[in-house]
């Protein structure tokens, strides 16, 4: 087992809102090489801009050539479809995945009225620019799935990572979701996946993952490790204002039109989340580790003071890996950072 990364954080941050399309909140990056040279960065927004008063958040880019000055491209590259109920609200934490005969699939959480369980479905693009949602759902679960990191295993096979949302007596219906662990599902052809026993990694083991895991991804070349992101939950006593996501009033109430306000106010009401390394000695079950990644907390400078979560790796091909984040301020304020691990 080969020893584990030393993060760095870099200044500054890659993407923060600029335009109507982000300019209320990013989060959930994804970094990929993009076809035309440089590196593409997907990453979930909200603002004015939106393509519809409900819509909660949508899939957009930005372009890069050294990693770490972005360019925001035109447009949003997958945007939620109030006709489908699975994902009439939402789109968010997208993985990409290049196909053997050509082109990319996209796979990405999609997110409804709170009372359907949230799935995985994925898209098709010849060019990473346009993008064709493919029919169906690639995975769900009775309680929702969602944050899929996808990991090529060879042959068109692969393994997929998500938080699936579990709840107590009375189920979904019941409002109390009591854990988010990571579990995984395995395909022959990235479209029909099939849930693998157990937990990859449990949730709520200690006071950092108090309030569950939101994202687990593997460190490509390297299946002992992963790095995934867990929140901690508020101080006892502390209220919590409704999060539009898992309100069934959301739309009704109007939390869903200004789902940013909604959501952030949430985001700051006591919370924190980090990003932990987890480790394995045989690539499918791992056991918490460290924190690699986290702020000075409320009230500190940095721009991952009070959230650090959602992370996507790469190689820039230097002998170190880069990870992308979604960070959040001590003001609400939401970007996407980035370290430098050797």
């Amino acid at each position: 087992m080969r020893g584990a990364l030393c993060w760095h954080k870099e200044a500054g941050a890659r993407i923060a809102g600029s335009r109507d399309l982000d300019r209320s909140k990013v989060q959930a990056p994804c970094i990929a090489r993009a076809p035309e040279g440089g590196y593409r960065l997907f990453y979930t927004a909200v603002g004015p801009g939106k393509p519809f008063p409900d819509c909660q958040g949508y899939i957009l880019s930005a372009v890069s050539d050294d990693g770490l000055a972005f360019r925001p491209e035109p447009g949003i590259r997958v945007a939620p479809d109030p006709g489908v109920a699975q994902m009439s609200l939402r789109v968010l934490a997208p993985s990409l995945v290049q196909l053997p005969g050509g082109g990319w699939r996209m796979y990405f959480e999609a997110r409804g009225p709170a009372d359907i369980p949230t799935a995985i479905c994925s898209a098709l693009s010849d060019d990473q620019l346009d993008w064709t949602i493919e029919p169906g759902i690639r995975l769900a679960s009775a309680g929702g799935v969602g944050a899929p990191r996808y990991l090529p295993l060879g042959g068109g096979r692969g393994r997929l990572l998500c938080f699936r949302s579990d709840y107590g007596p009375g189920g979904r219906a019941g409002g109390v979701r009591i854990g988010t662990p990571v579990v995984s599902a395995l395909t022959e052809d990235g479209l029909d996946f099939r849930f693998e026993p157990g937990l990859r990694l449990a949730d709520r083991q200690g006071e950092l993952d108090s309030a569950g895991i939101t994202a687990a991804e593997v460190l490509p070349g390297r299946p002992s490790t992963v790095y995934y992101s867990a929140w901690q939950d508020r101080p006892a006593g502390v209220p919590a204002p409704p999060h539009p996501s898992l309100d069934r009033d959301a739309v009704a109430s109007g939390l869903s039109a200004d789902f940013a306000a909604a959501s952030i106010a949430a985001d700051m009401s006591g919370y924190r989340s980090r990003i932990l390394e987890a480790r394995s000695d045989n690539g499918v079950d791992w056991w918490p580790g460290h924190v690699v990644i986290e702020g000075d907390g409320y009230g500190g400078v940095e721009i991952d003071a009070v959230h650090a979560e959602d992370m996507s790796l790469i190689d820039p091909g230097d002998g170190r890996w880069r990870m992308y984040y979604a960070a959040c301020d001590a003001q609400g304020v939401w970007r996407i950072a980035s370290a430098l691990g050797s």
